[in-house]
């Protein structure tokens, strides 16, 4: 693909929400009952869609799993993972909530096309068709973009402030958006960030502006703190109802917060709930990988990686890589050689990731990716274990 010139210098503006945001509450949930059904069943099939609102909780899709679960574990995995959350709320409460569960056993008819030697083909196909990216740069040590980074860890940290009981004033519902300033495609400094918290009654705006602003201080980098007139905390001005009472929920709707923070195309498919034979979820996991190690091994500043499949078919429809002419590499010899290093079927993606482990919960907020991979196999998409593979190929 041919580029323009690409501009240089630039605003540009990500934003995040805190696993308080009603949406992230349902994300929480329906993760939380795909890592229930994966303890019981590594090859379980989940695609669990959650909807929260006043005091209610909804469950609704497909499940298959040759493990025993009961509604009873359900209803006290929801309960856990809202509790953690902290809402203990008259419109939302993590014991009070009415629960609403209509999961149910996954098609037959959808099954084939997934199950190894059962639909059209002899391999195991993707669950779905689809288009998925992966994006890496190297704006941060994470190799992710600087907006999206620094809007995750602000409200990461108000959370920590707020779980700690160092913040009480700080509710669950959070939102945070900063915006950067680009030149010569380098972030250089801050222009604005905005941070809309949900906050106990009582607390004056002055007090949350002022809670909030250590916060920010403490994430972004010396000097960045933008000028007083472009630091904005609840603009809308007071905010003691949030979360799930003030707006509903569903599981899903946050797909930028979720990866690149709008740096990178997406290929509009969501991640919680669904199991990894979901290509929506695992592709894009792998081609966040792909695109990680290439820019850790210096081949570029920048990658976008893009996978398609088919139902039911197993192999990659495409394989596109752009660098953005930030790199010296071929990017049709690249396309071939990370086929080579990694198999890119679904089980492939699974086998080379360590996917069909409950370790997907801890996902649900704070964007999927730009994470530590833990000891126990999660995140295991942000390794950089291919470096020296593919330094030996530039």
């Amino acid at each position: 693909m041919e580029h323009a010139l690409a501009r240089s210098s630039y605003l540009f503006t990500s934003e995040s929400v805190s696993e308080g945001h009603p949406d992230k509450v349902c994300d929480r949930i329906s993760d939380a009952i795909l890592d229930l059904f994966l303890s019981k069943d590594p090859v379980a099939r989940v695609a669990c869609e959650t909807l929260t609102t006043t005091n209610r909780i909804v469950l609704a899709g497909e499940v298959r799993c040759a493990g025993e679960i009961n509604d009873d574990e359900i209803e006290s995995v929801v309960r856990r993972a809202v509790r953690d959350i902290g809402y203990e709320q008259d419109g939302f409460h993590w014991n009070t909530a009415e629960l609403h569960n209509f999961l149910h056993e996954q098609s037959a008819d959808i099954a084939q096309g997934v199950d190894e030697g059962a639909g059209s083909f002899v391999d195991e196909g993707a669950g779905d068709q689809g288009i998925m990216f992966g994006f890496a740069c190297d704006e941060t040590p994470e190799l992710m973009p600087a907006p999206i980074t620094y809007s995750h860890q602000i409200l990461k940290e108000m959370a920590r402030l707020r779980k700690t009981g160092e913040r009480p004033e700080f509710e669950p519902d959070a939102k945070s958006q900063v915006t950067l300033k680009y030149e010569n495609g380098r972030p250089v400094g801050v222009t604005s960030v905005v941070v809309s918290t949900q906050h106990k009654d009582g607390v004056s705006l002055d007090d949350v502006r002022e809670l909030v602003r250590p916060v920010v201080q403490s994430v972004l980098p010396d000097g960045w703190f933008p000028p007083e007139d472009e630091f904005y905390v609840n603009p809308t001005g007071k905010f003691v109802i949030g979360g799930p009472d003030g707006d509903a929920g569903l599981t899903g709707r946050k797909i930028i917060v979720d990866t690149y923070g709008g740096a990178a195309p997406h290929g509009g498919g969501a991640f919680s709930g669904k199991d990894p034979t979901k290509v929506d979820r695992s592709a894009a996991y792998v081609a966040r990988y792909l695109a990680k190690n290439v820019v850790a091994a210096g081949l570029a500043r920048k990658c976008t990686i893009q996978l398609s499949y088919a139902i039911g078919v197993s192999k990659p429809l495409s394989v596109y890589v752009d660098t953005h002419g930030t790199g010296d590499v071929d990017e049709a010899r690249l396309e071939n050689r990370l086929r080579e290093l990694v198999n890119l079927s679904p089980r492939g993606i699974r086998t080379h990731l360590g996917l069909n482990k409950p370790i997907f919960e801890r996902t649900a907020a704070y964007g999927h990716f730009g994470r530590t991979p833990d000891a126990d196999g999660g995140f295991s998409w942000e390794k950089t274990d291919l470096v020296d593979q593919l330094k030996d190929f530039a």
